[in-house]
């Protein structure tokens, strides 16, 4: 797999960096390739200017996600250490409003302080925290039905069973049709 699902829930976009065959997250290029896929999405990392105090600051989150998320899916209570990883990156980058305009047209907005590497994974672990604290998003989350896949998504339908159609769902039609032809000539 050399690319990455995109389009569930940024926490969960996060944990599907690590497929079963790989690390979307293992150097610099990665992280800004991801980085761009997740473009619109609020994260403050410059896809150009993300470097390796950017990604050991996703890949932490991302550690922290995964026992987390794994562990909250199946109702056990998440460890305090792991609560308290979130929370320092959640602190390391607080946020804070700001006012700006003329005086007669005004615009407030929030954003994090604090450097590059420390907003990025404030932000990925607010989804994360989101997420883990949402009982009715947390139980929607399913697993992709393929045998070899490990990636999480949130369905709209309910009858969705693989990550993506184009990608797990096309290998399972194929391999149930390859079974059933093998079966007829049987």
């Amino acid at each position: 797999m050399d690319e990455a699902l995109t389009g569930e829930p940024l926490a969960l976009d996060l944990l599907n960096t690590r497929p079963a065959d790989g690390d979307l997250l293992s150097d610099v290029a990665g992280l800004r390739a991801w980085l761009r896929l997740q473009a619109g999405r609020g994260l403050p990392a410059d896809p150009a200017e993300a470097g390796a105090a950017e990604l050991a600051a996703a890949r932490g989150v991302r550690a922290l996600a995964a026992e987390a998320i794994g562990l909250a899916r199946g109702g056990e209570p998440v460890p305090a250490e792991v609560l308290a990883g979130l929370n320092a990156a959640l602190g390391a980058a607080p946020v804070v409003g700001e006012l700006t305009g003329d005086g007669a047209e005004l615009t407030y907005r929030q954003r994090r302080q604090g450097r590059p590497a420390d907003r990025l994974a404030a932000e990925l672990a607010g989804a994360v925290a989101e997420l883990i604290a949402d009982p009715v998003e947390l139980a929607a989350i399913r697993e992709c039905a393929a045998e070899d896949c490990v990636l999480l998504f949130r369905p709209a339908n309910p009858r969705r069973q693989w990550c993506s159609a184009a990608r797990c769902g096309n290998r399972a039609r194929v391999a149930r049709h390859y079974r059933r032809q093998k079966a007829a000539e049987a």
